[in-house]
Parts: C-alpha cells; structure tokens; sequence
C-alpha cells in the first residue's frame, strides 16, 4: 500500500484538525484486518504487516501529527512527491525534496550503521508543531 504525505495537511484520510474521534476512525482504515498487530492501540497507533508504524497525536479533540515509522519490508511505501522516504538513502531523498518541504535533522545513536543513512520516522503536522510555548 502506498502512502501519500501531504505536509502540512494529512496522509490520506487523517487531516490535521479533525477530530479526535474521526482521527481514530481514519487510523483504522489502515489496520490490515487479516494481520492484526498484538501492539496495535486504538486512537494512538497501529502496525501493518510490513512494520510500518502509523501514529497519531491528538490534543484538545483535534488531530495535531501524523507519524510514520520506517517498515522492515517495502510492502507498503510512505511517498512524498513520489519519492519513496524510506526506500532511498536520506541524503537523497534531502536532496530531491528540500527545495519542498523542511526537513529538520534528529540524532542518531550510531551513525556507523546502515540504518543511520536512511530515515526512521516522518512526521507530518502543522508548521509550529515543536516549537516550545512562551514563557514570561
């Protein structure tokens, strides 16, 4: 199955800004009914086949993030601009999505491993998401 990011509007049927309860409904449409994951937690998150993570954060009744972790098998693609995020090494997917949308760079444990070169997670939200609130 291919998944389709749309910053900062949703991946597919989970928008930012509906509700909580619409939001966990549209999670669930992504929960392959014939390989129910025994990690699966309604309203939170669910694990197809492929190791994909599918995650939502709800705050104040309203979707405010999407996230999405990396799948151990290419069954299912997480794309941006029909690039494959997961797929191809990140610096080239840095390199042919940039100019599109901002990419912020987190740690990595071991940077040695092959994992390291390629994304782990995406996360899809609104501008502002992790920017910390005001302090007088």
């Amino acid at each position: 199955m291919d998944f389709d990011l749309a910053p900062p509007t949703g991946v597919g049927p989970l928008r930012i800004g509906m509700t909580r309860h619409a939001a966990g409904m549209a999670l669930d449409s992504f929960r392959d009914p014939a390989a129910v994951s025994a990690s699966d937690r309604p309203g939170q998150h669910v694990f197809r086949p492929s190791g994909l993570m599918i995650s939502i954060h709800c705050v104040r009744d309203a979707l405010e993030a999407v996230e999405l972790a990396r799948p151990s098998v290419q069954t299912d693609r997480v794309l941006f601009q029909d690039v494959d995020v997961f797929a191809l090494p990140a610096r080239e997917v840095v390199r042919r999505v940039g100019g599109l949308a901002s990419i912020g760079e987190g740690p990595d444990d071991d940077p040695e491993e092959e994992q390291g070169y390629f994304f782990s997670s995406v996360l899809v939200a609104q501008p502002g998401y992790y920017d910390a609130p005001c302090t007088p």
